[in-house]
């Protein structure tokens, strides 16, 4: 495939065709389209959500998406949806190793949930899952229960949708709205992670007292320019609907648009993009600053989800224990490690692997992290080669038998905060 181009700019109205004259001049709808094709919307939000909410898109396909069979189920071994209550949360902190490559799976069958919260149906919550895979998707999937936020963290993906085609590497993320209908395509093994977000379709965080710039520019958001198959074989769609997955069959490929315009639609971004701001004075800032996209709820503030990356960054705050402070968080927590290491825990925290920690469940950095932390002279001090992130919920994370059961759970996590020296303060006469 020649070089991809994008079109730039978050939740901006796109427009593009991949046939000069496909898009209808002036209207959605017109009685006769150009060359015949089917005009059809794709719509993420009530059609009666205000202007700025409004998500939706018009296409202009080969065939209508009607044609085809009837559904039928297909069972998944390690795929969950919430509500799921297979283990009941707890305050343990929990810490995972990375999710070994599946033998000759593919995207689908690669899935692993590894915790839920909030309920699907009920468009709260999410899913946090796994995947590792061995060879490309033949068959098409689409996800009405939520839109996938998609973090590499070995391989790169080929993303095929529907809109077009998005190259995701290692370092980079991608979106899938709800009902996108897409395929995988790899080369060589790959692995990373998923949030599922069934609720607020994400969007960038407000800025506040920062100002106008900052955090993750808008024009650095990339989404696909118009891409079509033609194809006229069987093609197998799968469906993640009501928590479970669903099969049908199409007589061709359902990714045939030839032209599209709207604002719903899959994106990516790089995350050595993101604008990190810190301290220049003193003491660690809350790691909101941080956030890369939030999925807000109805209590302003406190989010469905916060997507949350730790890159590289300058460290220069005076008097300061640098690393993260000891902290208890009406919020949970579920982090990942794309490469290096994260600079509030000296060993265990691997990259694939991940670890979760509940509302209120003490946390921060271990034992020898603090004690060099302490010691160590603060002179301004680089932090590379890493990058951790987040998916932060107002939700308790509920884990998935798997998690608990099946392997990856490192025993003795506890243990990282053993030794620390009972504080000797003056006592008082």
């Amino acid at each position: 495939m020649a070089e991809l181009q994008y079109q730039s700019g978050f939740g901006n109205q796109h427009a593009t065709e991949a046939v000069a004259g496909a898009l209808p001049p002036g209207q959605n709808s017109p009685q006769k389209t150009p060359f015949g094709l089917y005009a059809e919307q794709v719509s993420g939000s009530a059609f009666t959500v205000p202007r700025a909410e409004n998500l939706r898109s018009w296409q202009y396909r080969l065939r209508p998406s009607v044609q085809h069979s009837a559904y039928l189920p297909l069972t998944h071994a390690s795929l969950r949806t919430a509500p799921c209550q297979e283990v009941a949360a707890s305050p343990n902190r929990l810490r995972w190793n990375p999710l070994p490559v599946q033998p000759d799976a593919d995207f689908i069958d690669g899935l692993i949930t590894i915790a839920t919260n909030g309920d699907a149906r009920a468009q709260t919550g999410l899913g946090v899952h796994l995947y590792a895979a061995t060879r490309s998707m033949t068959r098409v999937f689409y996800n009405a229960d939520g839109e996938l936020l998609i973090v590499p963290q070995t391989g790169a993906l080929t993303l095929k949708t529907e809109f077009g085609v998005l190259e995701v590497n290692p370092g980079e993320i991608a979106v899938i709205p709800r009902g996108v209908k897409f395929r995988v395509e790899i080369l060589g093994d790959v692995r990373g992670y998923i949030c599922e977000n069934y609720g607020a379709p994400l969007r960038l965080p407000e800025l506040g007292p920062i100002g106008a710039n900052g955090l993750a520019n808008a024009r650095d958001f990339l989404y696909p320019t118009a891409w079509f198959e033609d194809v006229t074989l069987k093609t197998e769609v799968v469906a993640k609907f009501g928590g479970s997955l669903w099969r049908c069959e199409y007589d061709h490929s359902p990714l045939n648009v030839v032209a599209w315009h709207g604002n719903y639609a899959p994106y990516k971004y790089d995350l050595a993009r993101f604008n990190t701001i810190n301290t220049v004075s003193f003491d660690h800032p809350d790691p909101s600053i941080f956030t890369v996209l939030t999925s807000p709820s109805e209590t302003q503030g406190s989010a469905n989800i916060d997507f949350v990356i730790f890159p590289p960054r300058w460290m220069v705050a005076e008097n300061t224990f640098r690393p993260p402070w000891f902290h208890r968080n009406c919020m949970s927590e579920y982090m990942g490690l794309i490469h290096g290491a994260y600079d509030a825990k000296a060993e265990g925290f691997l990259p694939g692997g991940g670890s979760l920690h509940n509302a209120f469940s003490a946390h921060g950095p271990d034992k020898a992290t603090f004690d060099k932390a302490s010691s160590a002279e603060l002179t301004p001090q680089k932090i590379d080669n890493t990058l951790a992130f987040m998916f932060e919920s107002r939700y308790v994370f509920e884990p998935t038998e798997f998690a608990m059961s099946g392997g990856l759970l490192q025993v003795g996590y506890d243990g990282v905060w053993a030794g620390f020296d009972r504080a000797s303060p003056p006592l008082s006469s």
